[in-house]
């Protein structure tokens, strides 16, 4: 057994994100047959990802805030503290703080086979994605 060494708090990229976004690491493989990542992820009010896919899914437990959470078809879905979404494999998505209030997730996935399939990011959501109707 060992502690895990602290990792400082990095600010995420302005090619993946828009506005100001923090993760703190949390957990990454040591061995070869390991695949877990998780993470914590700070949102400021209405800062957002870029479109992107997972090889193996993900899953996002909300610890703080409201997040919004957007699929390809338009579908939108408000996710509040102690819920957990799962998006499945290869389904393009973003996610994002509710306008008006930061957010905090814990984002947990596995890596894929490949590491540049781990993560899949595309190009950055429209406002009017962003602004649309709540589903649920």
């Amino acid at each position: 057994m060992n502690i895990e060494p602290a990792v400082p708090t990095a600010k995420n990229p302005p090619e993946q994100f828009v506005g100001d976004v923090w993760v703190d690491r949390v957990a990454a493989p040591h061995e070869d047959d390991q695949r877990m990542t998780v993470a914590i992820v700070r949102f400021a009010p209405g800062a957002r990802t870029a479109w992107h896919s997972h090889a193996r899914g993900q899953y996002l437990r909300v610890t703080q805030g409201v997040a919004r959470f957007g699929t390809r078809d338009g579908q939108i879905i408000e996710v509040h503290p102690g819920e957990t979404l799962y998006t499945p494999p290869g389904q393009d998505h973003w996610h994002a703080s509710a306008d008006g209030t930061f957010m905090e997730h814990i984002a947990m996935l596995e890596n894929g086979d490949d590491p540049a399939t781990t993560t899949v990011w595309k190009e950055h959501i429209t406002d009017e994605e962003y602004e649309g109707v709540v589903g649920r």
